[in-house]
């Protein structure tokens, strides 16, 4: 089967289409590494299974992505949150806004098929990133996610690894990857602690340059 192809519109320059041959979520990406394995502890009271090593790496199936406004899932409690996600294309990186959509009961027993069940949204938008990526201010970008018109997640990039770290440590894991690449980088706390099944997702990084790359959806469960 052929990799998906969809278009991505860079800030300031023309659209392109790109057709990821890998698509790969991190997990357990803070920065922080003890507050990470705090993170694991809490995820372990409520019966979410540890991770063999972090971060962790997902290869999940390229398919799975999505820029539709209209997102179907099979079960009900399912939720997502915000996401900085690389882009790699023809050799060059870019930043986009995404959301790790993830099956929340699956995920007490098996947290790689909990995020393979569930589309991964991503929005049209993207950023260039300078070459050498380190260049990047990634810690003055903020994340906001709202759900159903409530916020849900909102602080900044610095708690999260940054990006060339990332690349570093998923190569190390996976190795050599060809091709247009996708990954999801990482997320951060919920405002209130608890994840929320809802409906209507709205997600934003704020740029350094005071610019935005936004997206949102409207999860359709079931027979909706």
């Amino acid at each position: 089967m052929s990799a998906p192809s969809f278009r991505l519109r860079p800030i300031g320059s023309e659209p392109f289409e790109v057709r990821p041959g890998r698509l790969i979520v991190a997990g357990y990406t803070a920065r922080d590494e003890a507050a990470a394995r705090a993170h694991i502890a809490e995820l372990a009271e409520i019966g979410v299974p540890p991770p063999e090593s972090i971060p962790v790496f997902f290869d999940l199936a390229p398919e799975l992505l999505t820029t539709a406004a209209n997102v179907p899932v099979t079960e009900e409690n399912t939720s997502g949150e915000v996401e900085p996600v690389l882009i790699r294309h023809a050799g060059r990186y870019y930043l986009g806004v995404g959301s790790d959509h993830t099956d929340r009961d699956l995920e007490r027993t098996d947290i790689g098929k909990s995020k393979a069940v569930c589309p991964k949204p991503l929005g049209e938008t993207v950023l260039a990133l300078p070459d050498p990526i380190g260049e990047f201010d990634w810690d003055a970008v903020r994340a906001h996610t709202e759900v159903d018109g409530l916020s849900y997640q909102d602080g900044t990039l610095a708690v999260l690894r940054k990006p060339g770290e990332l690349l570093e440590l998923l190569f190390e894991a996976l190795g050599r990857i060809d091709g247009d690449l996708v990954m999801f980088c990482g997320t951060l706390p919920l405002l209130h602690g608890a994840f929320v099944p809802g409906q209507t997702w709205e997600l934003e990084l704020s740029l350094p340059g005071g610019e935005s790359l936004r997206h949102a959806y409207l999860v359709q469960r079931g027979s909706e």
